[in-house]
């Protein structure tokens, strides 16, 4: 049986219209209708759909186009079948070719310390680091875990910071700053007794670091990032 005749006989099962089905899944009455007649065939993501509406495995909804075209491959002459395979192989290999330039080229980071971005997390150099990937390839010196949502929504809990090594620049520029034992992300001021660090996140004060307890700027951050799960 055609795919045609099958939708016709699950839709009268199903007691709907064609342009109720139409509806479900979000096609034009015309595609439906042509479906039907067997002008065109859907689709497979509307094939689909459709084993979904009619509560019919997808495999036994395209079983019998697939037994059609093998009998109708049957009834060529030899010469033609010829054509036929090359054609389809010729069609195999392309799309194979465009699934290939599909995968998407990943890119490995080091991830070292936490940094908070909220009450502080220890600053731990003890070298020790997770190995990340993301689809892009960008500069940096080095990269760290953010912990904490004083820095959301840009910088949120769990991402990934890239962070370059340099001193202050200007104010309202986001660094890492290493302060009494503990790193943080903030938005960096210089004023005349210390910095003062400001959070994105509007829930959280400014926190002031004197010049007298010798906060350090660890890093410029550059960017950020979730790692692409592999």
């Amino acid at each position: 049986m055609s795919i045609a005749n099958q939708l016709k006989q699950l839709r009268e099962a199903k007691g709907l219209s064609q342009r109720e089905v139409a509806k479900k899944i979000g096609v034009a009455n015309t595609s439906y209708f042509a479906w039907e007649r067997g002008k065109t065939k859907p689709k497979k993501d509307n094939l689909l759909k459709l084993s979904n509406i009619f509560s019919i495995p997808y495999e036994n909804l395209i079983k019998d186009e697939a037994a059609d075209l093998l009998s109708a491959f049957h009834q060529l002459t030899d010469k033609r079948k010829e054509k036929v395979m090359s054609y389809t192989q010729d069609q195999l290999s392309e799309q194979n070719q465009v699934q290939a330039e599909k995968i998407v080229k990943l890119f490995p980071y080091k991830v070292y310390e936490k940094l908070s971005a909220g009450t502080g997390f220890s600053y731990m150099d003890d070298g020790s680091y997770d190995t990340v990937y993301f689809d892009a390839e960008l500069a940096y010196d080095f990269a760290s875990w953010v912990y904490g949502d004083s820095m959301e929504p840009v910088y949120t809990n769990g991402s990934v910071v890239l962070i370059k090594d340099t001193s202050f620049d200007y104010d309202g520029a986001i660094y890492a700053i290493d302060w009494e034992g503990q790193t943080y992300i903030k938005k960096v001021y210089k004023e005349e007794e210390g910095l003062r660090l400001v959070s994105i996140n509007e829930k959280y004060q400014d926190k002031f670091a004197p010049y007298d307890e010798e906060p350090r700027i660890v890093g410029k951050i550059i960017g950020n990032f979730f790692p692409v799960d592999i």
